[in-house]
């Protein structure tokens, strides 16, 4: 695929996961609805690194610092909100 049909993909790819959290953040208080939330925010983070940042043949240490703290943020906040 070209750069520039990758990069219109992952732009869909963050719209539409940005749109989701809205939708999921409005839909109520519930711990499933801030795991999906925590979810989509991670799909961005994945998205932003191996898409935009161009990542995706990097050595693994790198893709792992970029992806790790994400989650290990999301983890965080699943841990706080128990």
């Amino acid at each position: 695929m070209s750069a520039s049909k990758v990069l219109v993909a992952c732009w869909l790819g963050l719209a539409v996961l940005s749109i989701s959290t809205v939708v999921l953040g409005n839909a109520g208080a519930t711990l499933a609805l801030a795991g999906g939330v925590l979810l989509a925010a991670f799909g961005k983070a994945w998205l932003i690194t191996d898409g935009f940042m161009e990542l995706r043949h990097a050595p693994w240490p790198w893709r792992l610092l970029l992806l790790g703290w994400p989650l290990v943020i999301a983890v965080g906040v699943l841990l706080t909100l128990l």
